[in-house]
């Protein structure tokens, strides 16, 4: 089995710089961190997902403060090496664009930070590289650094990854068939526990089910990698347009965003958020990364806390209700 080149946690790398924000806002005032709760325990019903003890309103007067909803289910899902332009106002992409763009929200400036694909993971899920500079499989559990899955098993929060093609729940293979370890950054982390993680045939028929907060992951087809814009699409319409339409009306948000671009077009990719709360139709023009998702991803969940960079980054504005 191969490795990732891992360096001390926080020492800067060459491959991983953030790109310049030119005309960026003053990011708002952080709220003062508190401590993560000590200990992980199992709730929530048959699909064993993962919290700990805390305060069920804590993501209410969170979400407030920061002048975010506060929304009952968000899930994530991320996609494959294609840029803004390949993707937004193609009619190889119908589903996304008729109706998660028409009916959601667009960031016209959202950037990726790095390549290849695996530092941008680590980057979304936890504000940091993590010294990961390529895409060979990682030591499972060695890092112990906050990232969004700790920060809510901390909160009381609850937290699971659906991953397409993982050969069982909790399984930590590098590789199988068109599963890729390296889209699936909570395996590298210690405080994140492997058994949160299952493959796309559990992911809720009733949504209600859903954790506060989770994460999608195609594999190497279906999420545009190897295979077409059209088949993406195709695969997004049919397993998570239910989900979508069902969160218009019950609080909830999807928020689909891609890990880089093709190289070609500074590392600008499509991101969109979709749901309760969000202007239908609307765009904001304001340059964000994936250090502005994790942190608006964490007060959307009401964690308190802030992860690596995302402590210096911001909330996304101007699209909410």
């Amino acid at each position: 089995m191969a490795f990732a080149r891992l360096r001390t946690p926080g020492t800067p790398s060459s491959a991983v710089a953030p790109l310049p924000r030119p005309g960026r806002r003053r990011p708002r005032p952080l709220r003062p961190l508190t401590a993560l709760a000590a200990g992980l325990g199992l709730v929530a019903g048959s699909l064993g997902l993962w919290a700990a003890g805390g305060s069920a309103a804590a993501d209410t007067a969170a979400g407030a403060a920061a002048g975010l909803p506060a929304p009952d289910h968000v899930v994530v899902v991320v996609l494959e090496n294609h840029a803004y332009s390949q993707v937004i106002g193609s009619s190889k992409a119908p589903y996304i664009n008729t109706t998660l763009v028409a009916g959601g929200a667009t960031l016209t400036q959202s950037y990726a930070l790095t390549h290849p694909s695996q530092p941008n993971y680590y980057m979304l899920f936890s504000g940091s590289s993590q010294g990961i500079v390529d895409d060979g499989c990682v030591d499972v559990g060695a890092l112990q650094q906050p990232n969004l899955a700790s920060e809510l098993i901390g909160a009381g929060q609850t937290w699971a990854s659906y991953n397409e093609g993982l050969p069982g729940p909790g399984a930590t293979d590098c590789s199988s068939g068109n599963y890729a370890q390296k889209h699936n950054p909570w395996f590298g982390f210690g405080n994140v526990p492997t058994t949160s993680a299952y493959g796309m045939d559990a992911f809720p028929s009733d949504y209600s089910t859903l954790p506060k907060l989770s994460f999608v992951v195609p594999d190497l087809c279906d999420d545009m990698h190897d295979c077409s814009v059209g088949t993406g699409d195709s695969w997004l319409q049919a397993n998570l347009d239910g989900y979508a339409q069902w969160a218009k009306s019950h609080n909830s948000l999807l928020l689909l965003t891609f890990d880089e671009d093709n190289k070609l077009s500074g590392n600008r990719i499509p991101t969109l958020v979709y749901g309760a709360h969000v202007a239908p139709g609307s765009s904001t023009a304001t340059t964000y990364n994936h250090y502005d998702v994790l942190h608006t991803l964490e007060d959307l969940a009401g964690v308190n806390a802030h992860a690596g960079n995302s402590a210096g980054a911001a909330d996304i504005t101007g699209i909410w209700n």
